[in-house]
């Protein structure tokens, strides 16, 4: 798989006001980081791949407006693009639930880290099965956390219980594509993909 560049629209409150609202925020990332045109873009003539929605806090208003114009934008350009989600594991998402119902995202990636739904391997594959493969649209990541510190809260999961517990049940779905990680910089010190490489689709964070 190539890798993509997508911005990350990392939220904790709420910014969208309205619907006409959502749409104006559209197209500021269109005109800014995607395929339109501005004479303030701040990484000058490059076009990222897609936008994350990594929202966690405040409202779940307006969001699926958001990603209903993005998707409408990106599908007049001539570069394949992406709209992704990273939502939390129960189930509907208290902020993302209304926007993933639009079936609008090529990629989810559930986090199944520092939540009440992941605290141990039946939990996080009743979950997974019975909960986020249901959902529309593209591919679901499992998202984990790659050490014991990159989930303060809890739900880590040791490399060998994830080979041996969990993925064998969880990529008989067809929306399975992968494993997301949080966090990239723990990742390169305790190597948790290479201990479960060649049996995932690694994303990290």
């Amino acid at each position: 798989m190539a890798s993509l560049i997508l911005l990350c629209f990392l939220l904790v409150a709420s910014i969208l006001s309205t619907k006409s609202h959502a749409g104006q925020v559209a197209l500021y990332l269109w005109n800014n980081f995607l395929g339109g045109q501005s004479g303030s873009r701040p990484l000058g003539d490059a076009v990222l791949d897609g936008i994350d929605f990594a929202i966690e806090g405040n409202t779940d208003l307006y969001w699926d407006d958001l990603a209903r114009t993005l998707s409408g934008l990106m599908n007049r350009s001539e570069q394949t693009m992406y709209l992704s989600a990273a939502p939390r594991c129960l189930f509907p998402d208290k902020w993302l639930g209304t926007a993933i119902n639009t079936g609008l995202f090529d990629y989810v990636g559930v986090q199944f880290l520092n939540n009440l739904c992941c605290h141990s391997a039946t939990e996080l594959i009743d979950y997974w099965n019975n909960y986020w493969t249901t959902i529309q649209g593209g591919q679901l990541f499992l998202g984990l956390s790659s050490a014991p510190d990159a989930a303060p809260s809890g739900c880590y999961i040791p490399p060998e219980v994830l080979v041996s517990q969990i993925l064998p049940y969880i990529k008989t779905s067809p929306k399975y594509g992968g494993i997301m990680l949080w966090s990239g910089n723990w990742d390169e010190i305790i190597r948790y993909s290479e201990a479960i490489t060649p049996v995932f689709l690694l994303h990290s964070y």
